[in-house]
């Protein structure tokens, strides 16, 4: 595969002219739409050769929730070793709340295509938020927690899940070795039973990181506490935050650096993300709240807008402004080159893969770039 950047003039006849390739292929490789409008500075994907069988073996995995599409699975369940299916919730006593909606289908199809489903289970409160105070009622509480082990073993043996993700935010620094010790009992008590644990780690950068999100969540320990671990290196640009990079990659790099540090490189998988952000500007902070656009409607408004999408060479992401009903705004979003910096980084470090946040919008470019690098897993 090779990635080309569209510069002025260019048109999809022309790249695939000058690279003596299909036409069809630039359209179907990028997912590009009729008329086929393109941006300057568009990264594009293109098939420029043989293919080349990859050697470097990578577990992949992708969350999703019971509302994603069947046909955005179905494309997408090829690329995967593990589909996480979010949520299930527990109560205080341990009693384990599974999706309002039936992720029966999800389950099914991951099975039928070799792919290992996974029980994601977080602590969202009735409001659809990370909730500690469900965390510290459960792991410190062996009657709870014997409780919700036990439902836990009885829901994935009923539903043919084949492995349980712990998917907690916002643990209290005083949770933080009852929640690792937590960690170590769900794996202690469905290992013997052939099922894989696996733990998400918020984006540490040293031992003594400060803040909420960091000081529950200890790397060490729940590196030996899980089977594998998951680095969210994503949402430095968030919903309520200052526009910038998703996942920069120099960021991201500092948290790997630690990680490997603390936890054995072959049971990291590093987060990356399969979104965007659109910031109307200017930002205020405690007012402003971004938009989510996909990694493909981000392309289409730089395309409307009629303006270039930059790249930035630190973060390693494409962004852009433009104007809309009289107000500036800024979107930063994901393409083939910030991809290509993030698997290099499994790479670089020899990690056991990566997991991406979400996969409920498809994007090409990027499952065609994984294969073309990586020899995806399977159970």
């Amino acid at each position: 595969m090779e990635i080309y950047v569209v510069k002025p003039g260019d048109t999809v006849d022309f790249i695939a002219e000058s690279h003596g390739i299909p036409v069809s292929s630039v359209i179907y490789n990028n997912q590009l739409v009729y008329p086929y409008p393109l941006a300057v500075g568009q990264a594009l994907l293109l098939s420029s050769g043989e293919a080349s069988l990859p050697s470097y073996p990578a577990w992949v995995n992708g969350y999703a929730y019971p509302y994603i599409q069947q046909s955005v699975l179905n494309e997408t369940l090829p690329y995967l070793s593990s589909l996480s299916v979010f949520s299930y919730g527990f109560t205080t006593e341990g009693d384990l709340i599974p999706p309002a909606q039936d992720d029966s289908f999800m389950i099914n199809a991951a099975l039928m295509e070799g792919v290992r489903p996974v029980l994601t289970l977080t602590p969202l409160g009735p409001d659809g938020n990370f909730n500690n105070y469900l965390i510290s009622a459960v792991v410190n509480n062996q009657a709870a927690k014997d409780n919700l082990l036990a439902n836990l073993l009885a829901t994935v043996q009923q539903k043919n899940f084949q492995g349980v993700d712990i998917d907690f935010e916002y643990i209290r620094p005083e949770d933080r070795v009852p929640f690792a010790d937590f960690v170590a009992d769900v794996r202690n008590f469905l290992s013997p039973y052939g099922y894989h644990v696996s733990v998400a780690l918020a984006p540490k950068t040293s031992d003594t990181q400060a803040g909420l999100l960091y000081e529950g969540k200890d790397y060490r320990l729940l590196g030996e506490a899980a089977d594998s671990v998951l680095l969210m290196t994503y949402e430095w640009g968030y919903t309520y935050g200052p526009p910038m990079a998703v996942a920069p990659i120099n960021q991201v790099r500092r948290v790997v650096e630690y990680a490997v540090t603390r936890i054995d490189r072959s049971k990291i998988d590093l987060g990356i993300p399969n979104y965007g952000y659109d910031w109307t500007l200017p930002f205020v902070q405690g007012e402003s709240k971004a938009t989510t656009v996909s990694n493909q409607q981000a392309v289409r408004i730089a395309i409307e807008a009629g303006v270039p999408i930059q790249f930035d060479e630190t973060a390693m992401s494409p962004f852009f402004q433009y104007e809309k009903d009289g107000k500036l705004h800024e979107v930063w979003f994901e393409d083939v080159r910030s991809y290509q910096a993030k698997f290099s980084l499994v790479l670089e470090y020899l990690l056991r893969g990566m997991g991406y946040w979400q996969i409920m919008r498809f994007f090409r470019p990027n499952w065609l770039l994984l294969a073309d690098t990586f020899q995806i897993q399977k159970p």
